[in-house]
């Protein structure tokens, strides 16, 4: 690694990127923060919200400012594999003096999903079930037949899933695919009216062009340094113990029990820590704090009942106060 990219470095090129999303995207700051907690951390993130709330813009500008190749799919209800991964090729090539012996191999064209460093996929859960588990398992493993991918992070994108939106919620399994996962809303919705006076003067301004040129800012270089140096951050006992304290409240006071995909090793004791770490190196430091545990909001979303992920920001202010003392 580069002796250059210090923890501080590496804070502040990220923020350099989080500027770019602010220049052409005002207010929702979930959202944007959430990308950038998945591309440092390397893990797939689920964004759920109405059209119009920048989901997909916010993933094009991520990737321009980013230098990443990007690859950008809408699907539909007959989204094929073949549309995502590339078309299976078959070769007939005839061997031997006489050419009477053949050989058969098969290759594959190499579509967007396999030659991308960024994927947005929008509007997932339209996809049809048979392309859908093929392309989670690929995101999933990072590799297509036993050869790897050069993906760094996909962005899933949907609408609700109300009759108005007329598609179906993602099975479980499959949303557990994405680590960070985040339900957006409106300006207007939340009642953010500096925001939405901010979106006005933007728009009202004779300068403005809707036409969106980010300044590169990254490279696939630095998304390497900062993920080698993400590993090396530490993650004290305190942090440990808050973690445990509210693992044990999710299992003994929510009752949730071993379906539920938050509590399972893999989501809780292993995509956390690096979702942790990531925060920190985010804010400069090569140590969680308490503090950190803030970024569980991410994890919760859609994976515990809706009035416990509303009392989320609460119940971790509460337990990283209660380990703190």
């Amino acid at each position: 690694m580069d002796n250059g990219n210090t923890a501080q470095s590496i804070s502040r090129l990220f923020a350099d990127l989080r500027k770019e999303m602010d220049r052409y995207v005002i207010g929702h700051d979930i959202v944007k923060h959430g990308l950038l907690l998945g591309l440092m951390a390397r893990e797939h993130i689920y964004i759920e919200g109405p059209p119009g709330m920048a989901k997909t813009m916010l993933a094009e500008i991520v990737s321009t400012a980013s230098n990443l190749k990007f690859y950008l799919y809408q699907f539909h209800r007959d989204t094929r594999l073949a549309e995502l991964v590339g078309d299976i090729v078959i070769e007939r090539e005839r061997t031997g003096k006489d050419g009477s012996s053949e050989i058969i191999a098969q290759s594959i064209r190499k579509g967007g999903v396999l030659t991308a460093e960024l994927c947005v996929l929008d509007d997932i859960s339209r996809s049809p079930g048979e392309a859908l588990n093929v392309l989670l398992r690929v995101l999933n493993e990072r590799e297509f037949q036993t050869e790897k991918i050069p993906l760094l992070t996909a962005i899933a994108t949907s609408n609700p899933t109300a009759d108005d939106y007329y598609n179906e919620p993602l099975d479980p399994a499959n949303l557990d695919r994405f680590t960070i996962q985040i339900r957006s809303a409106g300006l207007i919705q939340e009642n953010r009216w500096d925001q939405v006076r901010e979106v006005m003067d933007l728009y009202s301004n004779s300068q403005f062009s809707e036409e969106v040129r980010p300044e590169p800012v990254l490279n696939r270089k630095i998304f390497d340094d900062a993920y080698a140096l993400m590993h090396q951050v530490e993650i004290p006992g305190i942090v440990k113990r808050g973690l445990v304290d509210l693992l044990s409240r999710f299992v003994n006071q929510f009752k949730l029990d071993p379906t539920n995909s938050l509590i399972t090793d893999r989501s809780f004791l292993v995509k956390t820590i690096k979702i942790l770490k990531a925060q920190a190196l985010l804010a400069g430091r090569m140590k969680v704090t308490p503090d950190d545990l803030s970024v569980m909001t991410y994890l919760t979303t859609f994976r515990v009942p809706e009035e416990i992920d509303r009392n989320m920001p609460a119940l971790i202010k509460e337990t990283a106060q209660r380990v703190a003392e």
